[in-house]
């Protein structure tokens, strides 16, 4: 971005006594997505999908991720690996839908063929009519561009320019706050995810998970029991930031049934739920018996795809009692996060308001999205300097 059109985002970086929120065109402006896209998603480790996407062998899927096409696949040894959907020969698209390769991933343009890790196994008539290998044409040095990826608690993170620290790194002090919860779990099956397309920027979704203090206004459902009061904020200096509570109803059937517990976690976890954002886009909830992700994807400065999955600590198919509840459960939650929407949607509308500065935090009750706002100032900052640098 020429510096000219740079916004200015020193006061975003100022104490929350007295800083102000990122400037509108960084959520409405095409040049600054842009600019966010290569510092701030790229440059991070950022969710694009789930394992259980790609469940078996030879399974693939294809994202288009903030314009980037990329492809999640499912190898021999069942390890998940992501790669540039795109041929090394001409650039073509190799997969178009979701599908088994049976494990050959074919270009349909020259049928170029790699393996599911990645390694080009073969390049029909590329020396001529018959002659298929050429002494230019070294597939060792021709297997599909991989993208470095991390699957953590069955979301799949990428680092699409290859600089971040590792993701055990990156992800450390959230990791070691939950790690009470690394259990085996299991995701729910058919109807235990949903979508919402938002007319909103991602980063307004995520300052909103950010926070309790709406909770009064727009989950009084959830409010009823679940109280403002009863909430507490979830900070980490650099890479998440959320909500507690220490009010956790857990959903019953029409005959009492409840889920199963995750085994062995501490006694607080009875009663207490905690919801952070690990920057930039995954929104996390743990609670003793269901945890759930849901991945903010960019479809552009003021367009969002919201994607939430949920998973348990037993596999569905053992319990055939519990599809009602499993149900429930995911309508319930459907239910609660549909009525953020319309915030969203409304300050997305009012980011067009020229004269809005940012917006002021309370220094009480904002902290945990003026530590996302201040998080994303920074790498935004820390990219410009680089590329003046270079």
């Amino acid at each position: 971005m020429p510096d000219d059109l740079r916004t200015d985002l020193s006061y975003v970086l100022k104490p929350v006594e007295t800083a102000r929120g990122l400037p509108n065109a960084h959520y409405t402006s095409q040049a600054v997505y842009d600019e966010e896209r290569d510092g701030v998603m790229f440059a991070n480790w950022a969710g694009i999908g789930f394992g259980f996407d790609v469940p078996n062998e030879g399974d693939v899927m294809p994202v288009d991720f903030m314009g980037m096409p990329l492809l999640i696949a499912r190898d021999s040894d069942r390890q998940v690996g992501v790669f540039q959907n795109t041929c090394r020969h001409r650039g073509m698209i190799l997969v178009e839908e979701k599908t088994n390769v049976r494990g050959t991933i074919r270009c349909p343009y020259h049928s170029w063929c790699y393996g599911l890790k990645g390694e080009l196994r073969s390049t029909p008539h590329v020396g001529g009519p018959g002659q298929n290998i050429h002494e230019n044409i070294k597939r060792s040095e021709l297997g599909l561009t991989r993208i470095r990826s991390y699957v953590w608690r069955d979301v799949i993170y990428v680092n699409v320019d290859g600089k971040a620290p590792e993701f055990e790194v990156y992800a450390a002090p959230l990791m070691e706050r939950m790690k009470a919860h690394d259990k085996p779990m299991f995701h729910g099956g058919a109807g235990s995810g949903f979508s919402f397309d938002v007319a909103c920027n991602w980063k307004l979704a995520a300052e909103n998970y950010c926070e309790s203090y709406h909770l009064p206004w727009i989950h009084p459902g959830l409010n009823s029991y679940s109280r403002l009061e009863d909430h507490y904020h979830v900070e980490n200096d650099g890479s998440f930031a959320g909500q507690g509570s220490k009010v956790y109803r857990r959903i019953k059937g029409e005959n009492g049934e409840m889920f199963p517990d995750f085994v062995g976690l501490p006694e607080w976890w009875d009663e207490g739920a905690e919801y952070p954002v690990l920057f930039p886009n995954v929104l996390l909830a743990f609670q003793r018996d269901h945890f759930y992700a849901m991945l903010l994807l960019p479809q552009g400065p003021g367009k969002t795809i919201e994607r939430t999955e949920f998973f348990y600590s037993f596999d569905p198919a053992d319990r055939p009692d519990l599809a009602p509840l499993l149900a429930k459960n995911a309508a319930q939650w459907k239910s609660v996060l549909e009525e953020d929407l319309f915030v969203v949607e409304g300050m997305q509308r009012g980011r067009h308001a020229v004269h809005f500065d940012g917006g002021k935090f309370s220094p009480v009750m904002d902290n945990p999205t003026y530590d996302f706002h201040r998080w994303v100032a920074t790498q935004v900052q820390k990219a410009r300097s680089q590329h003046t640098a270079e």
